[in-house]
């Protein structure tokens, strides 16, 4: 098993931060990630009801190669807003992709909804989300917390309350890879009725509560979990896949596929035609080294049980639910 970098989080990749701003009366928030120089980047999509700006940019024969900043956020579609606050910063900043002497950030977006959570959303004529990007991206750090911050704010799943998970791990040849995921999942990271993880058999240490696998296993475990009003674009899980390494769209590419077999080994089900499942992946080239199929095999592994121990650890580390909310949270379950 790989052991995690210092943090256990995503910014254990060299050349990222990550910052979060969230409304409690609101019930969600905005997530940014930040990256000291352009990185490249690409995204996988794999469920049926996502909401994003500016992926198409990433794919493999489009111009633009890198990105200055990603971000994942609630609110549905008002929360691609959020993009905009982060754009701003960065302009402020003198970043982005040079087009006739501008420069425009690049900044891709991904959404899940929250808005039923039993947050206020009685926000008026615009919504806050493009304020609560920038504040994201202001307070952009190396450490923040999990579970209930930024885009996990109001996140839920089948079960219980969601998060923002994040966890990391050092390969074999030095490189890092780590994960950020808002957990707003149809189905359930839990194992039937038990409070044991789907994502039980990658733990490391007690990172998310070090109960295991449950034995005997129960016997619902196979029974489908999944939150009762199936409205499409109603639940996703969005994430990151980040690595030290330098790797282009093509390849990056890949290592998001592989970091969607993560959902499925944390989550039942996954990838559903309510989700909206997305991954995106990103290489800041910070410690470049050439890669024999036998460590390209060894960084797709990686990525999947990375990004399958992130989303236990967002379940996990979520805060005891408001009277507003439909859900308990995993520390407050019997």
């Amino acid at each position: 098993m790989w052991q995690p970098g210092p943090r256990n989080l995503i910014t254990d990749v060299r050349g990222l931060q990550v910052g979060n701003a969230s409304c409690n009366q609101l019930l969600s928030g905005s997530t940014a990630i930040l990256f000291d120089q352009p990185a490249h980047a690409a995204v996988e999509i794999l469920g049926g009801a996502p909401g994003t700006r500016d992926t198409e940019l990433l794919n493999p024969q489009n111009l633009v190669q890198q990105v200055d900043a990603l971000v994942l956020s609630g609110g549905s579609a008002f929360g691609l807003d959020a993009a905009s606050g982060v754009q701003s910063m960065l302009r402020a900043r003198g970043r982005g992709f040079e087009v006739a002497g501008q420069y425009v950030p690049i900044v891709p977006a991904a959404i899940l909804f929250d808005l039923a959570n039993g947050g206020d959303k009685d926000w008026g004529l615009h919504s806050p989300y493009r304020e609560l990007g920038m504040a994201a991206a202001e307070q952009a750090g190396f450490d923040f917390p999990l579970g209930s911050i930024g885009a996990g704010t109001g996140a839920t799943t089948a079960t219980c309350r969601g998060g923002l998970g994040s966890a990391s791990a050092v390969l074999r040849n030095g490189a890092m890879v780590g994960a950020l995921v808002a957990v707003n999942a149809v189905g359930s990271p839990m194992v039937g009725s038990s409070r044991h993880f789907w994502a039980a058999h990658f733990e490391c240490g007690d990172e998310f509560g070090g109960l295991g696998h449950p034995h005997p296993l129960p016997q619902d475990a196979s029974r489908l979990r999944t939150k009762f009003d199936l409205r499409a674009g109603a639940h996703t899980t969005i994430a990151v896949i980040a690595t030290d390494l330098d790797l282009g769209k093509p390849e990056l590419k890949r290592l998001a596929v592989a970091a969607h077999d993560g959902f499925a080994r944390a989550l039942y089900p996954a990838h559903t035609d309510f989700d909206g499942d997305l991954v995106f992946s990103a290489a800041t080239g910070t410690a470049p080294r050439d890669l024999s199929p036998s460590d390209r095999l060894e960084l797709a592994a990686a990525a999947s049980v990375v990004m399958a121990r992130a989303i236990a650890r967002g379940v996990f580390h979520a805060a005891s639910a408001p009277a507003s909310a439909p859900l308990l949270a995993w520390r407050d379950m019997a």
